[in-house]
Order: C-alpha cells, then sequence, then structure tokens
C-alpha cells in the first residue's frame, strides 16, 4: 500500500477515494454519502464522510473547493472535493495489492463443483 503507515488506506476510504474520483466535479458529502450507499447497500452516515474526507485532504488524496452559495441550501456552500496525483498513486497501490493477492490464489480453490 503505502510506504508508511498514516498513507495505509482503510476500506472505507478507499471507497470514498475511489467515489471522489468517479463523481469527479459532483464530489461533495451528500453525493458521495449517496453513492456509496447506492454502490455497497450500506447505510452510512453523513458525518463518518465528513470524518473520512477530512483524514483523506490531510494525508493530500483529496484537495477541496467551496462551491457557490445556492437557495436550496439557504445560501450554504458545497465543498467539493477533487482526487489529487497522491490519491489516484495510492488508488492504484491499493487495487493493484488487491489483484495480485487475488491472482495468487491457486485456481484449484475456485473448484467448487
Amino acid at each position: 500500500m503505502g510506504s508508511t503507515k498514516g498513507n495505509h488506506l482503510g476500506e472505507f476510504e478507499e471507497l470514498a477515494l475511489l467515489t471522489v474520483g468517479a463523481l469527479f466535479d459532483e464530489a461533495y458529502g451528500v453525493a458521495i454519502m449517496d453513492e456509496i450507499a447506492s454502490k455497497t447497500g450500506r447505510k452510512v452516515n453523513i458525518s463518518a464522510v465528513h470524518e473520512v474526507l477530512k483524514r483523506l485532504e490531510k494525508k493530500g488524496f483529496v484537495q477541496s473547493r467551496m462551491g457557490g452559495a445556492t437557495n436550496e441550501r439557504g445560501g450554504r456552500r458545497k465543498r467539493f472535493f477533487t482526487l489529487t496525483f497522491e490519491g489516484k498513486k495510492a488508488l492504484d497501490q491499493s487495487i493493484g495489492l488487491r489483484n495480485e493477492l487475488y491472482n495468487s490464489i491457486p485456481k484449484l480453490t475456485f473448484n467448487f463443483s
């Protein structure tokens, strides 16, 4: 994964990071929460999403910017997140490791007949 423990991606961090990348320009707290819930079937807490986004930003894996104020939000602005180069690199390492481990499972393990 990462070279130090601080760069290790936990499962929820990885899901959030993948979702930020997938949502591209529309990645903000509620959209990320809804997308994770939709794709995984798990109920996701908005506070947990905000916490994981803070951790990912601190690690340098995402960056945020404030959007414009909207009437439907009572004049409040959304914080949008984008994947950074370091975040993409962390995902590549994480997914590479998963694939490497999966591909090393002996073929006869999958013989369920």
